[in-house]
């Protein structure tokens, strides 16, 4: 690429519309904008728009009388006007990126939803009932081992049994309270 040395005429020719000269800047400008803006923006769109709001917005600030004091600093004025059209590109970019585009990775939730919360509640005060309904001393080892999650040996110290007889006591609980369960509810599945 050769560059151009800019002048006070070219400036005249290009704010009037020469065909001419608007073709050179142009050509001239989109070759050096292409190389900035390459290394900037991911899609080929978001590069001509920055271009072309760039070129709109030199020649209309141009056509301003006081503009542009040295003619000869044209191209570091387009490198400014485009560094300021970047910029807002990117904050509207960035205001207007949604979590439903494509390829946004989607936030799972860790929690129950309320479905299965209700559910488990229901359920909950069901099993509360069928254990009301159990003798004493099956509804003591059922809470004591599900419930309240305590030692075998502890459980088995407080009702005087070893732990052979405590297997057997829990198989009779949690048969007892199975037949109920299904007597009451019936094979329902949650």
């Amino acid at each position: 690429m050769q560059f151009h040395e800019f002048d006070a005429d070219y400036i005249e020719r290009l704010c009037a519309g020469d065909h001419r000269t608007q073709e050179h800047f142009v050509g001239y400008f989109t070759e050096l904008l292409h190389l900035k803006l390459r290394s900037r923006l991911q899609s080929p769109q978001a590069i001509e728009d920055v271009r072309q709001e760039t070129f709109a917005r030199v020649i209309d600030s141009l056509r301003k009388p006081g503009s542009l004091r040295q003619p000869g600093s044209l191209g570091a004025f387009v490198n400014t006007v485009c560094n300021n059209v970047l910029f807002e590109h990117y904050r509207a970019s960035s205001r207007s990126q949604s979590l439903d585009e494509d390829g946004a990775q989607e936030i799972v939730s860790k929690g129950a939803d309320a479905h299965t919360i209700a559910v488990a509640g229901q359920l909950r005060i069901k099993v509360r009932q069928i254990l009301l309904g159990l003798p004493v001393r099956d509804r003591s080892i059922l809470k004591a081992v599900f419930f309240d999650e305590r030692d075998r040996d502890e459980i088995c110290r407080q009702f005087g049994v070893d732990r052979e007889y405590l297997r057997v006591l829990l198989h009779r609980a949690k048969q007892d309270f199975k037949a109920e369960y299904l007597k009451k509810l019936g094979p329902q599945i949650y």
